[in-house]
């Protein structure tokens, strides 16, 4: 449909439709019949002609519920415009994939946009338009619940994640392929560094801070082509990012020229309120408007005060026009003009959500998204003649999708001693609780000793529970709970090789476990088929391959650590400088870390040349052999030190990676090409540019354990 059309339509419409264009309310709403009116509308306070002509609607899904609620709405909306259906599909409909912070442990692109692309097509067959995804925030924090929503600590690697699960999400043809839905970037900006590591808590940063980190994921996910950004819960520089002229105008209309919609979170304009930013709903209205908010998600301050604010000229009508505009373009750019029903199909629906391809792919993610933390004395792979015992919490547990798994069910996942069943000789196989979660009794403690007692290996299924993660669920202390590591204790005083399972939606801290552990894998919450890919991996079907995307603190006091960070004036070195008396700097593991069932052996890293100018890129050589006796993947890392820059240039920056498939004995050279681009950064005037001087290059398979070697930029 052409712009003029749209326009078309938008002057036909009264004021009051057009700002219910701009309203986004749960199906719950819908539920009120013609001469009712209870339950958000009640609340709300809106009447069934608004309803009417809502631009669009969250949390509804099913190819049957939709198509009913769609066509009942078409009776009411004079002007015929179709209802827009969101949700938040994160890492999977129904077929659940590994949580974020997990498939980012992939390092696996291709991997990403195929989660991505399973999730679209069950979403899309089951009648929903847009989902409320990827989440790009950049986390340094695991104390802040989101961080088993993001893809890590990097700026680089989250760029490269979102533009992925853009392609997955959107395909290349949102209008004609309705086998995709919609994708919308968030939480803009700067959602994932508030203070405390508490959920929508306060964030300070300069605004180079947020240029150079925060925001390039964002922007990733934007030129990849996603439809909709979201706006974050957060102040950013004083202000609600709902109300936040300068982010929503200033960079992201006028500097980037975004022309999709933006959306507040839920709740978020009304949510101005008690920032401190707007005394009353109006006053939240008209600072939502001014800066460019075109929907507003679960509140009432549009359809209550923007008609007001427009008579009395704080207001002009051409701003909620342009609001609208951008709404009906999305639904014209996903064909619901011609057909309001796009994708709903409920025979295809039956066909494809959690279909046998569907579980295949997300057991396939789901095993590489898994970090092998530890393995001492070559404890993992397990050998199938073994008595293994099976002991803990998350041993027989379903509750291993993670948080923002909306309509994954739990009795369609596949536990862990589902996968021991598929996979061994269950008569090799003994089963204790040993506690739960958080609490336990001295019975399941004494059955959890004498179960091990009878096994070669302890094999402990441990972790934090699905809603110890996710939004508002932070938490102060990032430990395995008490009973758990009381388990570990007695379990450790057997003297038996003790293989820990690790579940968990944040980097943890590991003291009780690390030490006491032979082997440790993380399996994050790993979705419909965890139990599957993890014993695929237990038993060396799968050679692990999973790398850490946020470094593992050696203690909470460290938080926020993270590889990327700034120098010191006075360093780790001598008496006087940077340390804890009481604990080391570093964290327990690093960004990029993660093992193998075999070895890989770096070359020494070789360059075509040490002088670097903005017309002759350099490459960068290593070669990477497979030292060991199992065929493997690596993942090859590439990073960057400025030397010294106009402004403190950050110890390490990845720049490039590349993952590699390798049989034993095999060797190959792995190539990196650096520009000059590659080394700019933003200076303290906010200008886009490198500084000539000295530059030290970095290979290896982490952040930590690198080679360099030392170049010129000129």
């Amino acid at each position: 449909m052409e712009n003029q059309q749209l326009l078309n339509i938008i002057d036909q419409l009264t004021l009051k439709e057009k700002i219910a264009q701009l309203i986004q309310l749960s199906g719950v709403a819908f539920d009120a019949k013609d001469s009712e009116i209870t339950g958000p509308l009640e609340e709300m306070n809106m009447d069934l002609d608004t309803l009417h002509h809502t631009g669009s609607v969250l949390g509804i899904s099913g190819a049957s519920e939709v198509i009913k609620l769609q066509k009942e709405y078409l009776k009411h909306n004079r002007h015929g415009i179709p209802l827009l259906f969101m949700a938040d599909v994160i890492h999977g409909y129904k077929t659940i994939f590994p949580i974020p912070l997990g498939i980012g442990a992939t390092w696996d692109l291709n991997l990403a946009e195929k989660s991505a692309e399973v999730a679209a097509l069950e979403t899309a067959v089951s009648g929903v338009h847009v989902t409320f995804a990827p989440m790009v925030d950049l986390v340094r924090d695991p104390r802040w619940g989101r961080v088993m929503e993001s893809t890590g600590e990097d700026p680089f690697l989250n760029s490269e994640f979102a533009r992925a699960f853009v392609r997955g999400f959107q395909g290349k043809d949102l209008t004609n392929d309705v086998g995709r839905v919609a994708a919308c970037v968030k939480h803009f900006a700067a959602y994932g560094a508030p203070e405390g590591g508490r959920d929508y808590n306060t964030v300070n940063m300069s605004e180079r801070q947020m240029r150079e980190h925060y925001l390039p994921a964002y922007k990733a996910g934007l030129d990849e082509g996603a439809e909709l950004i979201m706006t974050s819960f957060n102040t950013v520089d004083g202000i609600p990012a709902s109300a936040n002229k300068h982010l929503m105008k200033d960079i992201l209309r006028e500097e980037w020229g975004f022309q999709g919609v933006l959306i507040s979170d839920w709740g978020a304009v009304k949510e101005l309120i008690p920032h401190g930013v707007a005394e009353d709903e109006k006053e939240a209205a008209y600072k939502a408007m001014r800066a460019g908010v075109d929907i507003e998600m679960m509140s009432p301050c549009y359809v209550h005060h923007l008609e007001e604010l427009v008579q009395e000229g704080s207001i002009e009508e051409a701003e909620i026009d342009q609001a609208v505009l951008r709404v009906l373009q999305l639904k014209d750019k996903l064909g619901l003009f011609e057909n309001p029903y796009r994708g709903a199909d409920e025979l295809r629906e039956k066909e494809v959500v959690l279909s046998a391809e569907h579980r295949k792919a997300a057991r396939e993610v789901a095993a590489k998204s898994f970090v092998l933390l530890k393995n001492q004395n070559q404890t993992l792979p397990l050998q199938r003649d073994k008595k293994l015992a099976l002991i803990g919490p998350f041993a027989k547990s379903k509750d291993i999708l993670g948080s923002w798994s909306w309509l994954g069910a739990q009795d369609q996942a596949v536990s862990i001693f589902d996968g021991f069943v598929a996979k061994t000789d269950v008569a090799n196989l003994v089963v204790a609780q040993g506690c739960e979660v958080e609490t336990s009794t001295a019975e399941m403690l004494a059955e959890a000793i004498e179960t091990a007692k009878n096994a070669d290996i302890i094999v402990l299924a441990l972790g934090e529970a699905a809603w110890m993660s996710g939004e508002s669920n932070s938490r102060a202390s990032i430990q395995l709970p008490a009973v758990q590591l009381e388990l570990v204790k007695q379990i450790k005083a057997l003297n038996k090789p003790i293989v820990t399972i690790l579940f968990n939606g944040r980097p943890l801290d590991l003291h009780g476990v690390f030490e006491e552990s032979d082997a440790i894998l993380d399996v994050w919450f790993p979705g419909t088929e965890g139990g599957n890919a993890i014993c695929d991996v237990l038993f060396g079907d799968v050679n692990p391959s999973g790398k850490l995307t946020m470094s593992f603190p050696y203690s909470v006091g460290q938080i926020p650590v993270y590889y990327n960070h700034f120098n010191t004036g006075r360093p780790q070195s001598g008496p006087y400088g940077t340390r804890y008396l009481d604990i080391p700097i570093e964290p327990l593991l690093p960004f990029g870390f993660g093992l193998s069932y075999t070895t890989f052996t770096y070359s020494e890293m070789q360059v075509t040349s040490t002088v670097l100018t903005k017309d002759n890129p350099i490459q960068i050589q290593v070669d990477v052999t497979n030292s060991g006796e199992l065929a493997g993947e690596e993942i090859v890392q590439f990073y960057i030190r400025d030397i010294a820059g106009e402004i403190v240039r950050p110890v390490k920056e990845l720049k490039a990676f590349e993952k590699v498939s390798l049989q034993p004995g095999e060797r190959k050279t792995i190539t990196f090409t650096l520009t000059e681009e590659q080394l700019r950064y933003y200076h303290s005037d906010l200008q886009w540019q490198s500084d000539p001087g000295t530059f030290e290059l970095f290979v290896g398979p982490n952040s930590r354990d690198v080679q360099s070697i030392k170049i010129i930029l000129k």
